[in-house]
């Protein structure tokens, strides 16, 4: 996917970047491939693989949720920083907490925020299980398994709040015993299922709320 390609998908998503935006998008590109040699963040570092694989996939939480009336956010297991870094660059309204188990993960990413110049947005290093925050919005992009992510991300949710897993293909995955459901007073309240542009590869939102 091309710059202008991507540029076309989104718009279809209803995002309009600015040519800020748009900057701070390709320097996070140029961070990712420099940073990617030192440390092992993405093994799809052809750009047009990137914009359509990390930039676009990230984005497509919109389909769900419309970020704009969102005020924080929480991306589990961050990685490179996909899909928090993204959402953050195109959402600025966003409060975003990016949590990932590695620090030097978590020193790359604290790093990429302060080269793009974005505010309220942080790193934090720990385990997704351990940490207390609720936010409005939990996301977890390419984790863990779904019943393992519920444990992991639903004491983050607020009461109110979303847990969106972004998935590859989920239909493995939804067996889950009800006692899951239960112990985490939770319940998926819908699956969006659609197929990524370009490669037509399966990709699924599944929001879940609490009960």
């Amino acid at each position: 996917m091309s710059k202008e390609e991507f540029y076309q998908a989104i718009k279809e998503l209803g995002i309009e970047l600015t040519d800020i935006q748009k900057e701070q998008l390709e320097q996070f590109y140029n961070i990712l491939i420099e940073e990617n040699k030192k440390i092992n963040l993405t093994r799809i570092v052809e750009k047009e693989d990137v914009y359509l694989k990390h930039f676009y996939d990230s984005l497509t939480i919109v389909k769900e949720i419309d970020l704009n009336k969102v005020e924080t956010l929480c991306d589990v297991g961050t990685g490179a920083g996909f899909p928090g870094i993204v959402l953050k660059i195109v959402y600025p309204n966003l409060k975003v907490t990016l949590v990932d188990s590695l620090l030097k993960r978590v020193k790359y990413l604290n790093e990429t925020i302060k080269k793009l110049n974005l505010k309220d947005i942080k790193a934090i290093h720990t385990r997704s299980e351990d940490y207390q925050e609720q936010f409005d919005i939990v996301t977890a992009r390419a984790v863990a398994n779904l019943e393992k992510l519920i444990g992991w991300c639903m004491h983050l949710v607020k009461k109110e709040g979303i847990f969106i897993a972004m998935k590859a293909n989920v239909d493995d995955e939804l067996n889950i015993d009800d006692k899951v459901f239960n112990k985490y007073h939770c319940k998926i309240t819908k699956i969006n299922k659609f197929i990524l542009p370009k490669e037509n590869s399966n990709r699924a939102l599944v929001l879940i709320k609490r009960k």
